[in-house]
């Protein structure tokens, strides 16, 4: 449970306004391979290089130095 009471939601409120159309067409820039959104942490998970690029105000991160490792 959260500390912070409507944390969760305002993640959730953020992931929202990412346009579905662009998570069908965005893909891992380090393999290439088809990714997985995430709502709950916020991130897209790319499961076959083992990282997650977080998404910041609506927008996905797809920068290499900004992931998450896994």
């Amino acid at each position: 449970m959260s500390d912070r009471p409507g944390k969760d939601r305002a993640a959730s409120d953020e992931n929202r306004g990412v346009d579905p159309e662009l998570l069908k067409i965005l893909v891992c820039p380090m393999t290439r391979a088809t990714l997985v959104h995430d709502v709950e942490a916020g991130e897209l998970v790319s499961e076959a290089a083992g990282v997650a690029y977080p998404i910041r105000d609506g927008i996905p991160v797809m920068l290499i130095e900004e992931a998450r490792r896994l």
